[in-house]
């Protein structure tokens, strides 16, 4: 599949317009090895080294649909891998939003740092750190999206919500999870919706197997 299939699907699927303009915008090839750019298009999950991959992109835009990104937010990303979701969530935010990605793979940080440099993404830092604690230096957060599977939320990382701010993550064990939503409101989490149907690759160092 090419690009403009791939961005065709999509839409076809009812993504919204400024979530199909960043697939459109960011290129998956600039973040995937290069002896998979034949393939970068595919609707598929790729490898990217260290047993980490990059996320089908029908995968990615159900996360990024179920963040609700706004202009203008302060996000993070637990797992950040080749930085190809942190390239989606820049364009979404704009350039008066930041994003941070942390990723415990030092090899998979620095290549990806590379990519969004290529890209021209200004408003995005990956810091090569275990995501179990959050980045309480950037905190709080509209917006916090784990891309690895947990069986449950790090609380760390549910203490550094913004009031009415939203966390996404694939829970459940290791080869089936559901895409749950968490909104804060006050001191109450609420679980605002579970998307069944997922596998990603377990969160690393969080004490999962």
């Amino acid at each position: 599949m090419d690009k403009a299939g791939l961005l065709q699907k999509l839409k076809k699927m009812g993504f919204s317009k400024k979530i199909i303009n960043a697939f459109s915008d960011v290129n998956r090839g600039d973040f995937v090895p290069e002896e998979f750019k034949n393939q970068a298009y595919d609707d598929t999950a790729l490898p990217i080294g260290q047993g980490q991959t990059i996320s089908q992109p029908y995968t990615i835009a159900v996360m990024l649909s179920e963040l609700n990104l706004k202009s203008g937010q302060n996000v993070l990303e637990i797992g950040s891998g080749s930085g190809y979701v942190l390239a989606l969530i820049s364009k979404i935010i704009g350039k008066k939003g930041r994003v941070f990605g942390l990723e415990v793979v030092k090899d998979l940080a620095k290549k990806s740092r590379e990519s969004l440099a290529s890209g021209n993404h200004r408003n995005v830092e990956i810091h090569a750190i275990n995501g179990f604690n959050g980045f309480p230096e950037k905190a709080p957060f509209d917006r916090i999206l784990i891309s690895a599977a947990v069986r449950e939320i790090p609380k760390p990382l549910l203490e550094q919500l913004k009031d009415n701010g939203i966390l996404v993550a694939p829970i459940g064990p290791r080869f089936q999870q559901d895409v749950v939503v968490i909104q804060k409101q006050g001191k109450e989490f609420t679980t605002k919706s579970k998307i069944p149907g997922f596998i990603f690759v377990p969160f690393v160092d969080s004490g999962e197997g």
